[in-house]
């Protein structure tokens, strides 16, 4: 098949999107497609990873960070804050670009057995809706892919303008398939199309995992987490304050690339406290597996399911699942105490291998 990818994020970014794009572009080329993949213009090099893996890499011109580089003093971080804020929320700013610049760029593209648009951000998907309307011939088939809800998400801090509701609707009704990772995932979409809705979790490629070669027991009961933080619902903070209370010794290994957020927290644990930037995510789960146990922060509805979870299945430790905002306390204790009897089970892992997430991705075009 020949199969055109449109992603916002890509190797080397360290994100699940990027993740969801990598694995599956390698994947399908590796089961003998004809790959190509768009993503925004980036100055990094990958003469060698379009040899080693086969995928062509092509770019828009289009560029994703904030409107307003956060620098400068206070009353200048606050003022770019709530313009970047508004130019996010309000106008769909910079991803709206792909609305206009997708249509462009794919105006003269012709019959791609497959194409995959996957979100966020959401504007992706509206400007393949456009470059179809203009191109029929671009594809026989054509799957929206969303991590996340965009209308009717709930765990923004904000929620989108009415208006966008139209821009939803229309990519809802142009794409074949709309993929999402978990079946209770669909309650985020619009119930008048459920029924394009297909369930593709998140793959990794499992033949790169790597262990500790026998776990054993830390001196003191040791633990992490890893991912995005969300101020008020997959929020660090109130977890921190519990711990601060407790005369238990232990280590707790953040990797986040959100340490602003945990500043005047540190000081209350001092040396059990430990801040790390975000490492390669095959070096992560190499050092989970070291852990004694892994958190694993709820977002407060079945909607949205961290993709963390998968990692740390793949870590083969016990996972301690809470939502920071009503911490189960007497669960946590016992965690610490090395009682490991309340851990949440992952079940059926190999519905995360990359190579039948795949196969679930080709199956739809046939």
């Amino acid at each position: 098949m020949n199969i055109l990818i449109i992603s916002g994020s890509f190797y080397p970014q360290n994100n699940p999107r990027s993740f969801r794009t990598t694995e599956l572009a390698k994947e399908l080329v590796r089961q003998g497609h004809q790959v190509i993949v768009y993503i925004p213009a980036s100055n990094y090099d990958y003469t060698r990873f379009q040899r080693e893996s086969r995928v062509e890499i092509r770019f828009v011109d289009i560029n994703l960070e904030n409107r307003f580089e956060l620098k400068g003093n206070k009353l200048s971080l606050i003022f770019k804050r709530i313009a970047n804020r508004f130019c996010y929320t309000f106008l769909a700013f910079p991803s709206i670009q792909y609305v206009w610049k997708l249509p462009k760029l794919l105006s003269k593209m012709r019959d791609f057995d497959l194409l995959i648009s996957i979100a966020v951000p959401h504007p992706i998907h509206w400007g393949v809706t456009k470059s179809l309307k203009k191109n029929p011939q671009l594809t026989k088939t054509w799957i929206a892919d969303c991590g996340d809800p965009f209308m009717l998400c709930q765990t923004d801090s904000f929620n989108y303008p009415f208006y966008f509701k139209a821009f939803e609707k229309s990519f809802c009704r142009r794409a074949n398939y709309i993929t999402i990772p978990v079946e209770s995932g669909k309650t985020g979409y619009y119930p008048e199309f459920w029924d394009k809705i297909r369930v593709i979790p998140q793959g990794f490629d499992f033949a790169n995992i790597k262990k500790v070669e026998k776990y054993m027991p830390n001196e003191v009961v040791t633990f992490a987490y890893a991912g995005a933080f969300i101020p008020g619902v997959r929020d660090p903070r109130p977890i921190l304050e519990f711990l601060a209370e407790l005369t238990i010794d232990f280590r707790f290994h953040i990797y986040t690339n959100q340490s602003r957020l945990l500043e005047n927290h540190t000081n209350m644990l001092g040396k059990k406290l430990l801040i790390h930037h975000y490492i390669d995510r095959d070096e992560l789960i190499f050092r989970l597996s070291s852990y004694d146990f892994v958190l694993n922060l709820e977002n407060g509805t079945s909607v949205q399911i961290p993709s963390k979870l998968i990692d740390y299945a793949l870590c083969d430790r016990p996972v301690l699942s809470l939502f920071s905002q009503h911490i189960d306390r007497e669960k946590f204790i016992r965690f610490l105490n090395r009682d490991y009897s309340q851990q949440d089970i992952i079940n059926n892992i190999e519905d995360y291998n990359i190579k039948n997430v795949a196969k679930k991705f080709l199956d739809l075009a046939i």
